[in-house]
């Protein structure tokens, strides 16, 4: 029933829509800043975050958000950013991850990693027929958002906001759709999501999948294929 309420306090437009941003930062955000981004006044962003909060969707806490210290700093500000407990919901109940667990360690335990990865490599090379194929950062963007990873670029191009993909840029994900088996088991879902996004990009010139992982975010990352650079 927590999942289930957690999930409906989503259904404010408002409520979703500040949601949605202060999980697309990536960190902690101000009253301020996600009511301008929603588009509504500051006391109504503030009790839909709230909201959130009391729903275990948003993490609340408290700081500083002029960067400075000590008298003249001014208060603290309120902020949030994304719990990170899973929710999710199905009628009638289904225990999809019990049986991920089981199969990847039987899969670990067996020693079956290679024919996994292939596995992986050709449901990504399905997935790619459907989407069309995937030739630069910013489609790659698309593709992954829609997938669920929560692809972000990063780096000195997209800081700079350049055209050039090769402008030491990456695609870096906040989101790794298999995050629960992957806690228990990960260089065999590692492996198997690398092998994934690699049949996803296909022998593309102009793009490649890596491994770089980060706490918190996917293991993977998309960036500029060296035969690429100029």
């Amino acid at each position: 029933m927590e999942d289930i309420e957690a999930i409906a306090a989503l259904q404010d437009p408002v409520r979703r829509r500040l949601y949605e941003y202060v999980v697309a930062q990536g960190r902690d955000v101000g009253r301020n800043e996600a009511a301008e981004a929603a588009g509504v006044a500051r006391t109504l962003a503030a009790h839909h975050l709230d909201r959130l909060a009391e729903a275990g969707l948003l993490e609340s806490g408290s700081r500083r958000l002029t960067g400075r210290s000590g008298p003249g700093a001014g208060r603290p500000a309120k902020v949030y950013r994304r719990a990170p407990g899973e929710r999710s919901v199905s009628l009638p109940a289904r225990d999809y991850r019990t049986a991920a667990e089981l199969l990847a360690e039987a899969a670990e335990l067996a020693g079956l990693d290679a024919g996994l990865c292939a596995a992986a490599r050709r449901r990504g090379e399905a997935l790619r027929e459907t989407a069309g194929p995937c030739g630069s950062l910013e489609e790659a963007v698309e593709l992954l958002a829609a997938r669920g990873y929560e692809p972000r670029l990063e780096g000195a191009g997209a800081d700079a906001g350049a055209d050039d993909d090769s402008a030491a840029t990456v695609i870096r994900m906040r989101n790794c759709p298999f995050h629960a088996v992957a806690e228990r088991f990960p260089p065999l879902v590692c492996g198997m999501n690398l092998a994934l996004l690699e049949g996803l990009l296909g022998e593309s010139d102009a793009l490649r999948a890596r491994m770089d992982a980060r706490p918190g975010e996917c293991c993977v990352v998309i960036e500029p294929s060296k035969n690429n650079d100029h």
